[in-house]
């Protein structure tokens, strides 16, 4: 996308078990214990793209990508970080969650631009990664499953040395009964179609032949 051969692109996926681990915590003393207690409870652990501290994905959970062509893309973080809290705001929203964006205290991952529930549990937390002329926000949005969250964070959190508040960790189907992943990730397109033609396309080959050369570099070890 920075070298200008594809368009501005979102993707969402219902990802595979993993707990995905920022540079910090690659460094950090306790980070091999952290990547087996992932490993031991069904959860690959990889190197995340963007954002700060290990989050937690799994098929209760959206995965949202949003990578933009941008000629000075420091020039707009706090912008991008904004619209991309407020689709997931008001997408959540839409389906009767008392949806907020802000920090929760005590929150897994801690971010400004995390999207909660009433001001009390996470929801989503929102990253973000910039290379020359282009940037990639990246999210996580549970939507269930938020005790398979606590479970696998509560050892690698000990191990990482890092303090959290696992009763902060929400879902959306507990406060939206009955809400799906399939009508969340409708909810998600349908904002993002008020402000951009959405063409739906599938991975081209030159871009899944690339990721599969660099899925060694993203393989926490």
């Amino acid at each position: 996308m920075a070298a200008g051969e594809l368009p501005e692109t979102i993707r969402l996926t219902r990802p595979e078990p993993m707990v995905a681990f920022g540079k910090q915590d690659a460094i950090a003393p306790g980070y091999a214990t952290a990547v087996a207690a992932a490993r031991e409870r069904g959860f690959d652990a990889v190197l995340r793209l963007a954002g700060g501290r290990a989050a937690v994905f799994h098929g209760g959970t959206i995965g949202l990508a949003h990578a933009v062509p941008e000629d000075q893309p420091r020039a707009h973080i706090r912008a991008r970080f904004q619209a991309t809290a407020g689709v997931i705001e008001r997408a959540l929203d839409g389906l009767g969650v008392d949806a907020r964006v802000g920090e929760v205290e005590g929150e897994y991952c801690p971010g400004t631009f995390s999207v909660n529930a009433r001001g009390a549990v996470k929801l989503a937390g929102v990253g973000q990664r910039l290379v020359a002329r282009a940037a990639h926000v990246g999210v996580v949005l549970a939507v269930e499953g938020a005790a398979r969250v606590r479970e696998v964070l509560g050892p690698v959190y000990d191990a990482l040395g890092l303090a959290w508040d696992p009763d902060t960790t929400g879902e959306v189907a507990a406060e939206a009964p009955g809400a799906t992943w399939d009508q969340v990730r409708d909810a998600l397109l349908a904002e993002y179609a008020r402000e951009h033609e959405l063409v739906p396309v599938g991975v081209d080959e030159r871009t899944l032949a690339l990721a599969l050369e660099l899925v060694e570099e993203h393989r926490a070890g």
